[in-house]
């Protein structure tokens, strides 16, 4: 029988947003797409950009709820608060199970529960604050963590057990010849550390720098990085690109100095299917991406270690394919092969399948 699965999530969906959450749900809701499933996703309207201001008219035009495209190759529907919107989802999609992620997670949640639709919760950072409400209610749920530190984390928090299920990566998107000529840096923003990254720029004149745009700067935001890495001509800046294997093509090693509690660390594993080394942070799960294909250090560590780790990996051939070669092994590893991830999210999808009709 074929499943009818929303994806449901108070984060934006292409073209208004986009990240690792956003592409792990697409590559999910393909491979059901391809094995004959019919998913969809429910997301909130930004309302922004030309998408976005064509969609609010046509949501004005429709006296609110939802508006539906189907860009992605299934539909997506989008309205100013999607919890609210979830009865008349269900009813349109014929949902017979919810992946519920990120933000508002328990309103949307207990919205498909009294639709009668079962729930996995799909948990994807360690920002409890974003939930939007206690999950101890929803304990009984299915859960899904994108790593062990997420898992631990929410089982500290609320006592439940996740099975893990790190990032889909599909290496056909990202695996490419390097040529090796910049140590790049994606998401140049406080989170990921950017002051970190711009002080190690700065002590390595003699390095070119590449900083990729990943979550998309506002004018304000724009503006204030390019004036802080303009003293410094081996950095050079690149908008958002969909076409990552160019942004890897030209980095002989990734630099993730991450302040933030990271769930994960998708460039890491991207990175890696290129057999590019990756010089990041020990912050929540980014060591797990990392494993042995690259250096962690403490974000705090002095400046002149998180140099020394970069210049080490630039300069030192034999150091570099060492670290090439089990960065490429890495990736390959069982637990990161897209089919097997898929099989791991099947079972968990009928799990809850199986304890609402025995409820």
């Amino acid at each position: 029988m074929a499943l009818n699965v929303v994806f449901a999530g108070g984060n934006g969906y292409p073209p208004e947003d986009s990240g690792g959450v956003q592409s792990s749900t697409h590559d999910l809701a393909t491979r059901l797409l391809a094995r004959g499933d019919r998913p969809a996703v429910l997301a909130p309207l930004y309302g922004d950009g030309w998408f976005g201001l064509a969609a609010r008219a046509r949501l004005k035009a429709a006296g609110g709820g939802v508006v539906r495209d189907t860009r992605p190759g299934y539909p997506v529907y989008r309205g100013w608060d999607p919890a609210l919107q979830v009865a008349d989802v269900v009813r349109r999609t014929q949902a017979n199970v919810a992946v519920v992620q990120c933000h508002g997670t328990v309103p949307l949640a207990q919205a498909f529960r009294a639709a009668g639709v079962p729930v996995v919760i799909y948990l994807r950072n360690v920002e409890f604050h974003e939930l939007g409400g206690d999950l101890t209610p929803l304990s009984d749920a299915r859960f899904i963590a994108n790593s062990d530190f997420t898992a631990r984390s929410y089982r500290d928090r609320y006592g439940i057990e996740a099975t893990v299920i790190p990032p889909t990566i599909d290496p056909a998107l990202y695996a490419t010849e390097v040529t090796g000529d910049a140590v790049t840096f994606i998401n140049p923003v406080a989170e990921k550390g950017v002051a970190r990254a711009i002080q190690i720029a700065a002590a390595c004149p003699e390095i070119p720098f590449l900083f990729v745009e990943s979550w998309v700067l506002d004018d304000t935001a724009l503006a204030k990085l390019q004036h802080a890495i303009a003293p410094y001509p081996n950095i050079r800046f690149n908008h958002r690109s969909g076409n990552m294997k160019a942004i890897y093509g030209q980095s002989r090693l990734v630099l993730a100095p991450s302040r933030w509690e990271e769930a994960w660390g998708r460039v890491a594993s991207e990175a890696q299917c290129s057999g590019i080394p990756v010089v990041g942070s020990t912050r929540g799960g980014l060591p797990e991406a990392i494993g042995p294909g690259g250096v962690t250090l403490d974000y705090d560590a002095p400046l002149d270690d998180w140099v020394g780790a970069v210049r080490d990996l630039w300069s030192d051939a034999a150091r570099h394919a060492a670290l090439s070669t089990a960065a490429r092994a890495y990736a390959a590893r069982p637990q990161i092969d897209p089919a097997r991830q898929f099989e791991v999210f099947e079972s968990v999808i009928h799990s809850a399948l199986a304890q609402a009709s025995a409820a």
